[in-house]
């Protein structure tokens, strides 16, 4: 099997477009989603359909991505980092599948807030992570999987550490918001920078880390 993308991915993905389809059932055409709270009054609105489009839109891509890297990776390299990128990639699509989920339950005047819950359930995870990250052994199967290797144990410390610590603080942040509640949108955008943020930051702490360590063997 050489595709990062599983049935229970396209599955995730079924589910969200059948979400939508429930909503534009029971959500008026001319509704629009409070994204964000001043006091008791929204000041920023979502149109319904640009609103429920976006989780969806965002699963094409995400699945696409995927797909495209599976492709591309050797089969050595693939059975390497298939354990790492397969629960990424679910955890990317169930924050969206949660989100459109909880554009249905607003749509609907519920009070399950389900934004919330998919941002303190994302910070419960990125908690775990942060711990495993920080105190991760190096081996060929566990840790992060960058295109340019860690060669020194320990340039494999520090990136992990340092992943691991923001990590943790990203959990904190995401843990506040969904605590004071400032507005879906807000959340949102908040679990958008920490999805993209940390994979960012962890690649950029590897490439820097290792050109340090590197040159400093050269030196000596």
């Amino acid at each position: 099997m050489t595709s990062l993308v599983t049935r229970f991915h396209l599955l995730l993905f079924g589910v969200t477009l059948a979400i939508a389809g429930v909503t534009i059932l029971h959500v008026p055409f001319d509704y629009a989603y409070p994204a964000h709270w001043k006091g008791s009054t929204a000041d920023w609105l979502w149109p319904r359909n640009a609103a429920l489009a976006t989780p969806p839109a965002l699963q094409v891509i995400l699945l696409f991505a995927f797909f495209v890297l599976g492709r591309r990776l050797s089969r050595n390299h693939l059975a390497k980092t298939r354990h790492i990128l397969e629960p990424a990639l679910t955890l990317l699509l169930a924050v969206a599948a949660g989100c459109e989920l909880g554009l249905l339950l607003s749509g609907i005047g519920s009070d399950f807030d389900m934004f919330r819950i998919t941002t303190l359930g994302l910070a419960a995870v990125l908690l775990v992570l942060a711990a495993v990250l920080y105190d991760a052994e190096r081996h060929s199967y566990g840790g992060m999987r960058m295109p340019w290797p860690i060669r020194s144990d320990r340039a494999w410390r520090v990136v992990h550490r340092i992943s691991g610590i923001a990590a943790g603080v990203a959990a904190l942040i995401l843990g506040w918001l969904a605590w004071a509640d400032p507005g879906p949108g807000i959340l949102v955008l908040g679990m958008g920078a920490t999805l993209t943020g940390l994979p960012f930051l962890a690649a950029l702490v590897t490439l820097v880390v290792t050109r340090l360590t590197t040159t400093d063997g050269a030196a000596d």
